[in-house]
């Protein structure tokens, strides 16, 4: 049976749960290309639902909520992972596509999920195993050492969920608040990456460069692209696994596999089937933005160009700083922005719309260039700028005299 359409543009519509900053600029994606996007948001005054048109309230853990949601839509997809994976059965049961589809989406929901398919797949990951006592957590550590890193296995994002723990006390903590956790070897990392690939219905696949992702306190700050410094054998090596994995697992839409980078090679981390943090770079730094590119894989259209369209690209993230604070008395941002863009008139700003809080993604910017730590600074200085009204004294206008 045809995919249903928008009788107002001829176009399909395209539902995405979640109405946060992947959602708006999925929407944005949607805009160029024609589409209509239908976003399920909790709340009005969310990311997406403060631009998208077609705008429905509700949460994303009720089923009836979803159902209505689907209705008239030609694929339903995600900007986050937490809808219960049986309420994706039901969607599917009841005839609506799910893109990506449930027995795919699992992976990313339940990391023990992925564990035991990435070991039936020989793919290389840490050392790890389900542990549901504080003896089982010892155990691990007699054979790979303390610390150990113990993770729940579903819920987690930027950080949350995931705990570093020197000693059988702390585990037994742990597993008394979570129950089942997840046990990986603390990994002696060089630095953190990310392979990103788009995979159709019936795999076509596109894939973007490696990035080199920078972390702080879990959050990622920064995107360097390419990774600088790695060498092509193993860049190919990470779009590789990326592209076997996006297939193995039947993947539809966007999928992101953060990797650690090893004096040995690469390990898998966690994965993302979804636009991601890592591909923010792409609105301005390549052919095909990572949201293009969602939307044309889970509508079968073929996918776009993934060229790079300038030799280095940084995206460096917004996160709320000094500027949010309730006391904070310097510029508004208003008047932030204003000054950002005309101390840093090419970099390009993405404003997510969000109130503001401390540690909060609010938005990210985008510099490029040729020479990879000029636009590195230029990026860096630029949100900083944004969350902490601080000028960098290297982009500082010059008094006059």
């Amino acid at each position: 049976m045809a995919a249903p359409l928008d009788p107002r543009t001829g176009t399909p519509v395209v539902a995405m749960v979640g109405g946060g900053q992947l959602s708006r600029m999925t929407h944005q994606a949607a805009v160029a290309l024609g589409q209509s996007l239908r976003v399920l948001a909790a709340d009005p005054a969310e990311s997406a639902a403060l631009v998208a048109g077609d705008v429905r309230l509700g949460a994303h853990t009720d089923l009836d909520a979803l159902t209505a949601f689907a209705e008239g839509a030609s694929v339903v997809t995600f900007d986050h992972e937490h809808v219960p994976t049986e309420h994706l059965h039901a969607l599917q049961a009841a005839g609506h596509r799910v893109a990506p589809g449930p027995d795919a989406l699992v992976h990313a929901q339940d990391k023990l999920v992925l564990r035991r398919a990435l070991a039936e797949a020989g793919e290389p990951q840490p050392a790890w195993a389900q542990v549901d006592t504080a003896a089982d957590v010892s155990v691990f550590a007699d054979r790979h050492g303390w610390p150990v890193v113990l993770k729940t296995p579903r819920g987690g994002y930027d950080g949350k969920g995931v705990f570093v723990v020197p000693d059988e006390s702390a585990a037994a903590e742990l597993v008394a608040e979570h129950g089942t956790l997840l046990a990986e070897q603390r990994v002696d990392m060089v630095r953190e990456l990310a392979a990103q690939v788009a995979r159709s219905p019936f795999g076509q696949v596109a894939v973007y460069p490696v990035v080199e992702t920078v972390q702080r306190d879990g959050v990622c700050n920064e995107a360097l692209v390419p990774a600088p410094g790695l060498a092509d054998e193993l860049a190919t090596a990470a779009q590789e696994l990326a592209v076997r994995i996006a297939d193995r697992l039947g993947v539809v839409g966007m999928l992101a596999v953060e990797l650690f980078e090893t004096a040995d090679g690469i390990l898998v981390n966690e994965l993302a089937m979804r636009p991601h943090n890592s591909g923010h770079w792409t609105i301005d730094g390549a052919v095909t933005s990572q949201f293009e590119q969602h939307l044309r894989a889970v509508l079968d259209y073929p996918l776009g160009s993934t060229a790079m369209t300038a030799p280095f690209v940084v995206m460096a993230n917004v996160l709320g700083g000094d500027a949010a604070a309730d006391d904070w008395a310097g510029p508004g941002l208003d008047e932030r922005i204003h000054h950002f863009m005309a101390h840093w008139p090419d970099v390009k700003l993405h404003w997510y719309g969000k109130g503001q809080r401390r540690g909060r993604k609010l938005g990210h910017v985008t510099a490029r260039g040729t020479e990879l730590e000029e636009v590195r600074a230029r990026a860096v200085a630029a949100a900083r700028y944004l969350a902490d009204g601080v000028v960098d004294p290297a982009f500082a206008f010059e008094e006059e005299h």
